[in-house]
């Protein structure tokens, strides 16, 4: 509908993305609120589940540098620091010093419990949300949304044109 209204009120322009667009951006708002609200019901933030997350699909000993947490976090190590002392003040990590300076960070075992709790309540909300999808139309979009991605950072990683 909205489309089909820009199309009417320009037709000089192309609106075709919005079938795209609009819907991905529509359905990152559902998304994000039903994790905070899952993740609030929890007890946890998004980015202490990631923290957590991390360390614990890294496998077993659940440990990494706070190098390695910054980089797959993608994020600064102050914000790893923070979430750290977050983490730690709650008994889920622990720091380990390590030659040169060097910090490992250890997922404690209740810290193993509660990532374990909130990823069974979010890998459950998750199926609930893509019910209406057949495992044929899941793979699907899973490979178009992963071709949409590439050529995102690729176009993102390309130097900008001077012309």
């Amino acid at each position: 509908m909205i489309e089909a209204q820009w199309r009417r009120e320009r037709p000089d322009l192309d609106p075709s993305s919005i079938g795209v667009i609009t819907r991905i951006w529509h359905l990152g708002k559902v998304f994000s609120a039903n994790r905070r609200e899952l993740l609030a019901r929890l007890g946890i933030d998004t980015a202490l589940m990631d923290l957590l997350g991390t360390l614990r699909r890294s496998g077993e000993p659940y440990r990494l540098s706070t190098r390695e947490l910054a980089d797959a976090s993608v994020v600064s190590a102050a914000a790893i620091s923070q979430r750290l002392a977050r983490a730690e003040q709650r008994g889920w990590v622990r720091r380990e010093p390590r030659p040169g300076r060097r910090v490992d960070v250890q997922l404690t075992e209740e810290g193993r419990r509660i990532t374990d709790e909130f990823a069974g309540a979010i890998f459950v909300s998750d199926e609930a949300m893509l019910d209406g999808l057949s495992s044929e139309d899941r793979a699907e979009l899973t490979r178009l949304l992963a071709v949409l991605s590439s050529s995102l950072i690729e176009a993102t990683q390309r130097p900008l044109s001077t012309d």
